[in-house]
């Protein structure tokens, strides 16, 4: 594991707009984590060919951990491997995060599920959404999925509405969050 001052952090952006809400909000964050001495590599998952999992068994027999498909989630394993700090961002998709994280996320099947990777302790989630009582969905996934069954940290999730997207105030809250990330 890495020390304090240079955590990793894998940051999971399911926003398909390259420069809309949500990936200001990463932008923002990451800027404080880098600032922070921390390594964070993001990875924009709606560029990349992320099929669903196709529920085949086939990582937790033949496979020993490893998916059948060799798409480009194999990029995301590598350093989900690596990963000190998991961040999932996301605009708010019918209640929940955008379908081409949820893809990725479905993918963790193979290797984080019964174990998490063995240096991932933490996780965060970043959320943009034009209402206030969205978050929900992908607040269950959230608490269930990592906090409950992995037993990940919770260093918190960061949500905005309507006109706290792109505003100085969230953007900056976001650069103190990855600033003060220990």
């Amino acid at each position: 594991m890495n020390t304090i001052n240079d955590m990793r952090i894998l940051v999971l952006n399911g926003s398909p707009r390259p420069k809309g809400n949500t990936k200001q909000m990463v932008d923002a964050f990451r800027s404080g984590a880098e600032s922070a001495g921390h390594r964070v590599d993001v990875i924009d998952v709606c560029r990349k060919k992320i099929a669903g999992c196709l529920a085949c068994e086939y990582c937790h027999t033949k496979g020993n951990g490893a998916c059948v498909q060799k798409d480009d989630m194999q990029e995301v394993y590598s350093l989900l491997g690596e990963a000190d700090m998991l961040v999932i961002a996301s605009p708010i998709y019918y209640h929940g995060v955008s379908g081409q994280l949820k893809c990725t996320l479905d993918r963790f099947y193979s290797a984080a599920y019964p174990r998490k990777p063995r240096n991932l302790k933490k996780v965060a989630m970043i959320l943009s959404s034009g209402d206030p009582a969205m978050y929900d969905g992908a607040m269950f996934s959230y608490k269930g999925d990592f906090l409950e069954y992995l037993g990940l940290e919770d260093m918190g999730a960061f949500t905005a509405y309507g006109m706290e997207n792109g505003s100085a105030s969230k953007l900056k809250e976001l650069r103190d969050f990855g600033k003060n990330l220990k």
